[in-house]
């Protein structure tokens, strides 16, 4: 009779230990991320899980850099199946995916964003250079030949044409891609147009990186999470301020916000789109080839996500901000997404 017991015993503890694993695999698909892409993945994972027989993904906000890390974290069952990114996965991200039994994954590139500097319209547009921006908010700048601690308090001290308001910009953090992004794209382009940094660049590339895309600290630039509603907040608090995020986001808020001139281009859908606006960027999500199969809805999520009728030139994804890639590229995007053609870096 003990041993019956045991044996049953055994059976109800195996079934129980077995059933998270029945269960995770029939769950829905998790997908982590950029704050930027969160609108458009989440949106198609709505109307996926209204138009298919699959449970509707969950979609969380962890920033590009946050997403990649819990993305690259293993390959079970228990970790996201997807992570967007509003910048390319490095090579250090594709290294730790590997380290971790990451295998195979795919890129899926679906449109364009740009990055905005944006203050809420109860003041005057601003009108900035990437010069400029760099100048008001890197921590080190050449003065006189040498490198010092960033002096401009106010935007007048960067250039007599700016307004004589103190400098405060409310920005993405370190885990961002849009901050990522914005150090590339307007920091590091700003230095280069200064002499100094421009001769540094060619003698010494790391150090002119460092100094490129490091971010003041001394209360110029304030980080303000992920959560671009907290900046919108903060701008409409403190007129005289600047916030960093996505031209997606302003594009929802353009009753409230406007975005600054960056070297004469203002943030519009076809500036971004015809690349004339200096701060645009491409957006992303990677999927785990090895959850494919194993996860239920990955193909058909797939398919939605880089169809005509969601990222297309008049997709469901362009009222919410996204700006689609050229009707070639969206299709091959299209066809090897379908393929799950593996990532080449």
């Amino acid at each position: 009779m003990k041993s019956i017991l045991s044996r049953t015993t055994l059976l109800v503890l195996t079934t129980a230990l077995a059933l998270p694993s029945i269960s995770l695999a029939r769950g829905p698909i998790r997908i982590v991320g950029s704050s930027t892409v969160f609108p458009f993945s989440s949106a198609v994972a709505e109307d996926f899980g209204r138009r298919s027989d699959f449970p509707t993904p969950v979609v969380e906000s962890t920033g590009s850099g946050g997403g990649l890390k819990l993305f690259c974290a293993g390959a079970g069952l228990e970790t996201p199946s997807i992570t967007n990114a509003s910048r390319r996965i490095k090579s250090s991200e594709v290294e730790l995916c590997g380290k971790n039994g990451v295998g195979e994954i795919v890129e899926v590139k679906i449109g364009f964003d740009g990055i905005v500097i944006a203050n809420t319209r109860e003041t005057k547009r601003y009108d900035l250079t990437t010069k400029q921006i760099f100048l008001a908010l890197a921590k080190e700048v050449p003065i006189h030949g040498k490198l010092v601690p960033n002096p401009h308090q106010l935007w007048s001290d960067v250039d007599s044409s700016l307004p004589k308001n103190r400098i405060e910009v409310f920005g993405p953090p370190p885990t961002s891609g849009t901050r990522d992004a914005f150090v590339e794209l307007a920091m590091e382009n700003g230095a280069k147009q200064i002499e100094m940094l421009a001769e540094l660049k060619k003698s010494d590339k790391k150090t002119f990186k460092r100094i490129a895309h490091t971010l003041r600290e001394d209360g110029a630039y304030l980080d303000a999470g992920e959560n671009d509603n907290l900046i919108v907040q903060k701008l409409r608090a403190n007129p005289n301020a600047l916030g960093i995020f996505g031209f997606s986001f302003l594009d929802r808020n353009a009753d409230r916000v406007q975005g600054s001139l960056v070297d004469g281009v203002s943030p519009t859908f076809e500036a971004i789109a015809e690349g004339e606006y200096a701060i645009s960027r491409s957006l992303f999500f990677y999927v785990k080839k090895a959850h494919v199969g194993k996860v239920p809805g990955m193909t058909g999520y797939i398919a939605d996500f880089t169809s005509e009728r969601a990222s297309g030139e008049e997709g469901f994804l362009v009222d919410k901000g996204l700006i689609p890639l050229p009707a070639g590229e969206r299709k091959q995007q299209r066809e090897n997404a379908k393929a799950l053609k593996p990532l080449e870096l």
